[in-house]
């Protein structure tokens, strides 16, 4: 009896394993003269699909390319919806600008021409903007939204997991200055280069949008003047708020919902079944 169980167990075990493909592969940034390590999850049908939509995911402060392949939580995802997932080192403390401060940070670029570029030449994505979303965690929730509001001809969706959606309550924190320079000198800097003052380039539709963030977040105060700002100006979106902290617990079981969001407007757009 002991015996069935434990073939039972493992005959289950193996039911729930996962198949996709996780590899680090390096891509050449001409704007910034160095190669960025990158990490490209493919999912277990990739083999016998023609072409699969892509998800960018931004990384936050002080991390880098590795942190969202924790627990194997996005390697899943990319099994369960049939999508790819493009994992980018974003740097320390880039916030994913294009710096004039510090030329060696040129990550809007990177990441919304340079990577996109090489990602649609050498694997089989769909090859537009209906088929591309980007997203990521508190800096890189900053990042993703702004990359994707000023590059709406490259991504359809954007979404944001805790982000820092309005840098101006912070300007000593997480090496923002470093990028834009100190507030006090350079107010215009952060005043352009905040998403929350990015809204008028949106268009009604024109953008799939969701962000989230936990009700005991340090940036709750900003996501939800961003939600009441979107609102204001009849900008559909998605905006949920739950018990939760700026940490790892929070964003692993976030992402589940932000990837079932995005596959929904995958599916609208591409007719995929």
């Amino acid at each position: 009896m002991k015996k069935i169980l434990l073939l039972a167990g493992l005959i289950l075990l193996g039911s729930l394993s996962y198949a996709f493909d996780q590899k680090e592969i390096k891509v050449r940034s001409q704007k910034m003269d160095k190669d960025v390590p990158v990490i490209v999850i493919t999912p277990e049908k990739y083999d016998d699909g023609e072409s699969f939509p892509v998800i960018y995911l931004l990384h936050g402060f002080s991390d880098n390319y590795t942190s969202w392949t924790k627990e194997g939580v996005v390697g899943s995802l990319s099994d369960q919806y049939g999508i790819m997932f493009v994992l980018p080192d974003g740097g320390y403390d880039s916030w994913y600008f294009d710096s004039m401060v510090t030329p060696e940070y040129q990550y809007e670029t990177f990441v919304s021409s340079e990577l996109v570029a090489y990602i649609d030449a050498n694997y089989k994505t769909v090859k537009d903007r209906k088929g591309r979303a980007i997203a990521g965690l508190s800096m890189g929730g900053h990042g993703a939204m702004y990359l994707g509001i000023r590059h709406q001809d490259v991504f359809g969706s954007m979404g944001a997991l805790s982000g820092g959606v309005d840098i101006r309550p912070f300007p000593d924190k997480w090496g923002i200055a470093k990028r834009l320079g100190q507030k006090d000198e350079c107010p215009q800097m952060w005043e352009d280069n905040t998403v929350i003052n990015l809204t008028h380039l949106l268009q009604p539709g024109a953008m799939n949008i969701i962000f989230d963030c936990g009700t005991e977040d340090f940036f709750f105060e900003v996501n939800c003047a961003l939600h009441e700002k979107l609102l204001n100006e009849k900008i559909p979106h998605e905006f949920y708020t739950r018990p939760g902290h700026h940490n790892w617990k929070y964003w692993l079981n976030a992402i589940k919902y932000q990837v079932m969001y995005f596959n929904d407007c995958f599916n609208k757009a591409l007719s995929r079944q």
